[in-house]
């Protein structure tokens, strides 16, 4: 039997938590800036529970437990590429591919840089620049510039391995937006959601000895197929299209951060 499936010697069973809500993203403001961000409607997590000791070298096969899972099928929500609509997985999922996302951080200094350079005024507000397109992305201020644009002056401020941090990508994320996005003037929104969102999702605990802070989840940037190709989180890859697990091997909770790139919401 191969590994992942269902029912093979080590594998993992799992379990919907309907009751564990995730206040990050419903809360009045959280709602009103998705909303604007025009991914209302279209983000959501969920969490479920899995029997298990697990370590991040098994992720391929946690994963695969997961998608196969029978408490799973009919729980993990999706939006249909065809009518739009939140759905679940229809399909027997093939191969999945789990990509480690590092999770270190513990505090939002990690952007007092965009301060430091210039892409926010002390204000708090965003620099505006010339248009130009990123495809699809327009890039109206310094903060956009600096997350996509590679060849603009201050790509460097953040390296390459900062870009891939957890933290990172979640702020990243709500800064691009879906397709009817209207940005923010200043970063206070950006910084203030993101951080309630990690924090919703990532565990943390005291090192029994050292007293030290110290992050316990691991997270992994998730993707499907089934026979006919690539089902999750959407048949369409967009940049702004992503499922992200956070797994608490203390607690043996993993919770899934989904959005699907288009029109949030409007109303």
């Amino acid at each position: 039997m191969a590994a992942g499936e269902p029912g093979c010697p080590g594998g993992f069973y799992f379990r919907f938590l309907p009751q564990r809500t995730f206040s990050s993203l419903s809360t009045r403001e959280s709602t009103g800036r998705l909303r604007q961000w025009s991914m209302l409607g279209r983000i959501q997590a969920q969490a479920f529970s899995f029997d298990q000791t697990f370590q991040p070298y098994q992720k391929d096969d946690f994963v695969m437990a997961f998608f196969r899972d029978p408490n799973v099928i009919p729980n993990l929500q999706l939006l249909s590429d065809s009518s739009g609509q939140w759905t679940t997985l229809g399909a027997e999922v093939k191969k999945i591919e789990a990509v480690n996302v590092p999770c270190t951080q513990l505090s939002m200094s990690f952007f007092q840089r965009l301060y430091d350079e210039d892409i926010v005024r002390e204000s708090g507000h965003i620099v505006k620049c010339f248009d130009s397109y990123c495809d699809p992305f327009l890039v109206s201020d310094e903060l956009r510039k600096v997350l996509l644009m590679e060849d603009s002056e201050k790509y460097e401020i953040f390296s390459p391995q900062e870009r891939e941090e957890f933290l990172f990508c979640v702020f990243k994320h709500l800064c691009l937006g879906g397709s009817l996005c209207q940005y923010e003037d200043m970063l206070k929104p950006y910084l203030e959601t993101a951080k309630l969102i990690y924090k919703d999702l990532v565990s943390v605990r005291k090192h029994p000895r050292t007293k030290e802070i110290q992050i316990t989840s691991s997270v992994f940037k998730v993707k499907a197929y089934d026979s006919a190709g690539l089902c999750y989180p959407s048949a369409k890859e967009h940049e702004q299209t992503f499922s992200y697990f956070v797994v608490d091997p203390i607690k043996r909770h993993v919770n899934v951060l989904y959005h699907c790139y288009g029109v949030g919401e409007m109303a």
